[in-house]
């Protein structure tokens, strides 16, 4: 269209607006005319499919054939009406952009070779010199004009190919973190249902024994309701990795805040929260770990202080992210923890090696009356492995 409406304009321009003489007349016609055909040569060649195949080929030649018929109609009304450059120059800005730099000189080459040819033929005592001069540099300027275009189009395909790369590897980076994430649920998974029935199976036997050694009904009760608890929390620790499987995993907040509450219902103690800094994502495995960590802490609180208030603090720090967790210590008179409080947990001791392998630390002490637990991870990798990672594991009762 925009091709179709350029010729249009040169061809008012030239025999409406500004007619030529009688002589030149039938020149730019006959001219016009032919760069009109290639015109026509042109639009098939880019919408016409059979036509199509031939483009790589043809365009050279049709681009040459609209180059020359301009130039030639140009010089062909010197001193009268030179519109007709205007097509050679737009053949030359299209062979810049559309063929190779060979041909687009061949096309530029040819038109100002018919410029100055017909100029030759044509003038008269009134031309001057520097138009033989000046208009071969119209069809060279839109070569020139065409090159910049095409380099321009050059920039953004490869801009276009290295961001369609880009996204490319990080889907590809994506797929791999979501596979290493299931991976990651499955051993938890594992670890969960190891723990849980290993510790139901000993709770199993307990109460065996005391109903049949002891014939203690009221003791294998307690006993089977503890194994019921531990079952049920082993069940909803698989529930909530199976969902992460399906699910993204909620923020560590998030987790945190339904961890304490959850253990303030079931042990009727007083249980606050605070969030420090600017919560931001967390990465799952780091996510998972503090989890268990608070969790771990909340369950020695209930085996070891029962009824003591507990506080659980998180802080977004600038590269990492800490969890304390404290309560006080049993009063001298409230004596050891019944067996209602034991309920699964992995140990202190097993979750310092876990956060180890994230570059974490965990450290848990008493002081000032209060039992307190704290737990940090760095929020990117560190660049250097730890130094400690391949020395023995401390094992403590």
């Amino acid at each position: 269209m925009i091709r179709v409406f350029f010729f249009a304009v040169v061809g008012v321009l030239t025999f409406l607006i500004q007619p030529p003489g009688a002589t030149a007349k039938n020149a730019q016609l006959v001219a016009y005319t032919v760069a009109g055909l290639a015109l026509l040569a042109w639009v098939l060649a880019d919408l016409w499919p059979t036509a199509a195949r031939y483009r790589v080929r043809a365009l050279p030649v049709i681009l040459g054939v609209i180059a020359v018929a301009g130039g030639f109609a140009c010089t062909a009304g010197i001193n009268e009406n030179n519109c007709p450059v205007m097509l050679a120059s737009m053949a030359t800005t299209a062979a810049g952009t559309d063929i190779s730099l060979g041909n687009g000189w061949l096309v530029t080459a040819a038109s100002m070779v018919a410029i100055d040819a017909n100029w030759l033929i044509y003038r008269d005592g009134s031309a001057q010199l520097s138009a033989f001069l000046l208009y071969p540099l119209v069809p060279l300027f839109g070569l020139v004009v065409g090159r910049v275009l095409y380099g321009r189009r050059v920039q953004a395909e490869q801009s276009a190919a290295l961001l369609a790369q880009t996204q490319q590897l990080l889907a590809a980076r994506g797929q791999a973190d979501v596979l290493g994430e299931r991976a990651r649920i499955a051993r938890e998974i594992h670890d969960v249902l190891a723990h849980s029935l290993g510790a139901l199976g000993i709770q199993i036997q307990a109460a065996r024994a005391v109903l049949t050694d002891h014939e203690d009904i009221d003791r294998a009760v307690e006993i089977l309701l503890t194994a019921q608890r531990m079952a049920a929390d082993g069940l909803t620790e698989t529930r909530r990795a199976v969902h992460a499987l399906r699910s993204d995993s909620r923020p560590l907040d998030e987790e945190l805040s339904r961890a304490t509450a959850t253990y303030g219902e079931r042990y009727d103690v007083k249980v606050t929260l605070a969030i420090g800094g600017t919560p931001r994502p967390v990465p799952p495995d780091a996510t998972v770990a503090l989890l268990r960590t608070a969790q771990e802490a909340l369950v020695n609180a209930a085996k070891h202080a029962p009824g003591q208030c507990v506080a659980v603090r998180l802080d977004y720090g600038a590269h990492d992210v800490r969890l304390t967790v404290v309560n006080g210590l049993a009063s001298e008179g409230s004596g050891p923890a019944g067996p209602g409080t034991i309920t699964g947990g992995y140990g202190l001791t097993g979750m310092r090696e876990r956060l180890r392998l994230l570059n974490g630390t965990l450290a848990a002490g008493p002081g000032d009356r209060q039992w307190t637990v704290t737990a940090e991870l760095p929020l990117a990798p560190a660049d250097q492995p730890l130094a400690f990672a391949d020395q023995p594991k401390e094992v403590t009762s």
